[in-house]
């Protein structure tokens, strides 16, 4: 039914022009509340989908939003496409999910895409937020863009974020009240802003605790499993193992995890091991994870929601409009006291 029903027979039981429906569909102002409803009503009635071409051709919108990553975890990039569809699909958006090698020649990777696909808008997840090539591009192009957690330049886009630091304080600290004094942590990809933030806020809760932090318990990861799996051969070598391990993300921690089990340490009794993310993985693994939940997919509809607004403007000169979005320490089967 739906391929048969048009714009004119919507128009013909509203009682209105075609003229007035399609600005309804497309949401312009100066349309009469009860007009509105009557074309609304009858959009339900017949059960009439707009054809997304049809109304791109017709005006300057080309109802498509782009999500650009460069990201080794799968399940941040999925959260990020269903926060962003979730929010694109109640204004009849559609969105479109392009990778990005940020090792390589990005420039040449974007300018061709935006010039094949009119996009309204993109969300620039990490650390594509702060690539200067790319943001230089989408300048140039005049394409719109809202940057999740961006480490660069917060004056010069609207963005969306968490607070990493206060959120890895918290988990340390977490960690410290149950009797943990030889705390290791596996940083984050270098290029990501968040992972820089995470590891601040570690050190700042050992520091405040009065507890060192050791060169030798600090390694070096890439959001990843492998880079997780192989920190943690490092860190749990020999006899003289910290405690606890705090990864700044989940699909690290699964690795330290792996590691452990493959050690025969037991997790929580004799290591505890915590992540960053609370991504589906933290739930499925045994035991769970003790993570920091991030409103990944929260913060994604929070990006395509400032781009569908069209105000990426600060008000009178002042910064882009930006929001905050709040954290939760989950705590899990994962962490315990320390061993005596």
């Amino acid at each position: 039914m739906n391929a048969k029903v048009t714009i004119h027979d919507v128009a013909r039981m509203s009682g209105v022009s075609i003229k007035t429906v399609s600005r309804v569909l497309n949401r312009e102002p100066n349309v009469k509340a009860d007009t509105r409803d009557r074309v609304q009503e009858a959009v339900a009635a017949l059960n009439y989908r707009p054809n997304i071409s049809a109304r791109s051709l017709a005006g300057s919108k080309a109802y498509l939003i782009g999500v650009f990553f460069d990201n080794p975890s799968p399940a941040y990039v999925t959260d990020v496409q269903l926060g962003a569809i979730g929010r694109c699909r109640t204004e009849g958006y559609h969105l479109i999910v392009e990778p990005l090698d940020s090792e390589g020649d990005v420039e040449e990777q974007v300018a061709p895409m935006l010039a094949t696909l009119r996009m309204d808008g993109v969300i620039l997840t990490p650390p594509v937020c702060d690539d200067a090539r790319v943001l230089a591009v989408l300048d140039a192009e005049g394409v719109p863009y809202v940057r999740l957690s961006p480490d660069k330049d917060l004056d010069r886009s609207a963005y969306v974020r968490m607070d990493d630091m206060a959120a890895a304080y918290e988990m340390t600290a977490h960690l410290i009240k149950l009797g943990h004094k030889d705390i290791a942590f596996i940083k984050g990809h270098p290029d990501h802003g968040a992972a820089h933030l995470r590891y601040d806020g570690y050190a700042k809760a050992m520091a405040d605790h009065g507890l060192a932090v050791r060169e030798d318990r600090v390694a070096q990861g890439w959001f990843s499993f492998r880079s997780g799996f192989e920190a943690a051969e490092t860190l749990l070598a020999g006899d003289d193992r910290p405690t606890a391990i705090f990864a700044s993300n989940d699909d690290m921690a699964l690795g330290v995890m792996a590691v452990a089990n493959r050690l025969r340490l037991n997790v929580p009794e004799t290591l505890s091991v915590a992540g960053f993310d609370d991504t589906p993985g933290a739930k499925v693994v045994w035991p769970q994870l003790t993570t920091v939940r991030q409103p990944i997919q929260a913060m994604a509809a929070a990006a395509a929601d400032l781009l569908l607004s069209g105000d990426l403007k600060g008000e009178d000169g002042g910064p882009p409009p930006s929001r905050l979005l709040d954290f939760e320490l989950v705590v899990r089967e994962s962490t315990g006291p320390a061993a005596e």
